[in-house]
């Protein structure tokens, strides 16, 4: 019987690959002074934490890394706070299956 081993979320998103469009980021922040409560809400949720505030109190987006699970378009699309489309084919993340980080 094999042992059960409990992984934090960052050890299997660690297992992931992620190809970078260079130039062609597939997600945008619309330009603002002062961000929603939406935007804000994005550097909370966002399950790869690519969302960030900048020293100007202004969310930025660092998609490198992004999971593309779309929780942002959900909470922020409908607004146009940001611009999502899919990634360019052959770029975005790959998903990395090992049995052994499963628990």
């Amino acid at each position: 019987m094999k042992a059960i081993v409990k992984r934090r979320v960052e050890d299997k998103l660690y297992q992931n690959r992620y190809l970078v469009d260079p130039g062609r980021p597939h997600i945008s922040v619309r330009k603002h002074l002062f961000p929603s409560q939406n935007l804000i809400a994005l550097t909370q949720v966002c399950p790869a934490k690519c969302y960030q505030l900048n020293d100007r109190r202004q969310v930025i987006i660092v998609s490198d890394g992004c999971l593309e699970c779309g929780t942002c378009n959900v909470l922020c699309g409908p607004d146009g706070d940001i611009k999502w489309t899919y990634p360019q084919g052959g770029f975005g993340v790959l998903f990395k299956f090992d049995e052994q980080l499963l628990f």
